[in-house]
């Protein structure tokens, strides 16, 4: 039994490092290409960079940590809580900056003309760490005291236990249902998704009836313009999909372990629903690569300037010292 148990965290820990070998890469190049690439610029892609910066954390931070948790080691209850703690912050940092996405794109086709002096790179900024702060105080609020640690307390009290307070630490030891349903869920996380939903709909909305009716913007070309603002709301919003597809499953069994405590959930469902929330960090640069097309252009500039031509360059240099 030992054997099988190793076995499976040997697969589970094997795939969590590629997950994480996935998603680190992917969305450095993300941030690399905004910085490099002047087209980028704009308020958009600075909220993206913020998305990816939460990704990286994801595949540097949270799946090593996670690895712990699925170990279990034996430690204070505090020092439990700061592993499990971080996922939650990068998740709302995640969702906060996804809506400032829909957001922003709701902008650019309601008011065209005056997108540029109303998102200021300044307030794109302002709105970029107000999305993080709010992570981190949705994220720590179990550090503040909404957490499972008087109810441990209480069960070592009636179990007439007076030893130290060690814990085997657990993302569900540790954090309360209660939080991760009412609060994180029902408040952080599902209510964004329905708004970006509605957001989008508008926006294809809107986008369709100027389109239609071919009214004057901001472009000499309205059919360009809002023809290149659809492929680009329908990238994000495939992002917004891909997000919502990979958390709720998790979210999900959260609700049915908190209302129904005698349902027993398979353990192979929760492990690939916390493959899909740590999966979904790999996937936006993918969409990013295949979908956008000045992020294409920027990922294969960056291909060319510094791994393909060094390379190229590299084996010449080689070639002429062995001909010299």
């Amino acid at each position: 039994m030992a054997h099988s148990v190793s076995a499976f965290q040997a697969a589970y820990i094997s795939i969590e490092v590629l997950i994480a070998l996935v998603s680190v890469p992917g969305n450095i190049l993300v941030i690399w290409a905004v910085k490099m690439n002047q087209a980028l610029r704009d308020a958009t892609f600075c909220f993206i960079v913020s998305l990816a910066v939460a990704d990286v954390a994801v595949g540097a931070l949270v799946i090593p940590l996670a690895i712990i948790i699925n170990i279990g080691p034996q430690t204070e209850f505090y020092s439990c809580l700061m592993v499990a703690c971080p996922v939650l912050i990068l998740t709302e940092s995640s969702i906060l900056a996804l809506l400032a996405i829909a957001v922003d794109r709701y902008l650019r086709v309601k008011i065209p003309v005056r997108y540029k002096s109303v998102v200021t790179p300044r307030r794109a900024a302002v709105a970029i760490a107000c999305c993080w702060i709010v992570s981190f105080l949705v994220g720590l609020t179990p550090m503040f005291g909404w957490n499972n640690l008087n109810k441990m307390r209480r069960t070592q009290e009636l179990n007439g236990s007076h030893a130290e307070f060690v814990i085997k630490c657990q993302f569900e030891t540790v954090i309360s249902m209660e939080y991760m349903v009412y609060f994180n869920f029902f408040v952080w996380v599902l209510p964004p998704l329905v708004l970006m939903l509605l957001i989008y709909l508008e926006v294809f909305n809107l986008i369709r009836k100027q389109l239609n009716k071919k009214v004057s913007s901001c472009s000499n070309d309205p059919q360009k313009y809002y023809g290149k603002e659809l492929k680009i709301a329908k990238s994000l919003a495939l992002v917004l999909f891909l997000f919502a597809l990979s958390w709720l499953p998790l979210h999900i069994l959260n609700c049915i372990t908190l209302f129904c405590p005698s349902c027993e959930t398979p353990h192979i469902l929760t492990y690939i629903a916390i493959f899909l929330t740590h999966g979904n960090s790999a996937m936006n640069p993918i969409v990013y690569a295949f979908r956008i097309k000045k992020f294409r252009t920027a990922f294969l500039q960056i291909w060319n300037q510094y791994f393909c031509c060094k390379t190229n360059k590299n084996v010449s240099t080689t070639t002429t010292e062995l001909e010299n």
